[in-house]
């Protein structure tokens, strides 16, 4: 696995590869299978495989960044019991008079 944020590609980056490789399954399966050599296609299937793996890579690392962040909130909250039950209660009065608010 890659863990090097320089090289690992952008969501984006892994969607734009990802759309060019079913175009060109499309492109493979409306036409006719024996125009098609055995080698184009273990190199289709090998650039999905790539392409899973590198999904597979941002979830992990995205999955990774989520746990933390609970993690961090959990013992923030913890440390400060008080001062959350606080912003909890202030972020809701905010929320319900907006919302109160908009509907008249």
């Amino acid at each position: 696995m890659k863990n090097n944020q320089e090289t690992a590609p952008t969501p984006k980056e892994l969607l734009h590869d990802l759309q060019v490789l079913v175009a060109e399954a499309e492109t493979m399966m409306t036409s006719s299978l024996s125009e098609h050599s055995a080698e184009a296609l273990d190199t289709l299937r090998t650039r999905f495989h790539a392409a899973q793996e590198r999904f597979s890579d941002l979830y992990e690392g995205a999955k990774k960044k989520v746990v933390a962040g609970a993690k961090c909130t959990d013992e923030t909250i913890r440390a400060n019991p008080y001062q959350s039950i606080a912003i909890a209660a202030g972020v809701g009065l905010l929320v319900g008079v907006l919302l109160g608010r908009r509907s008249k």
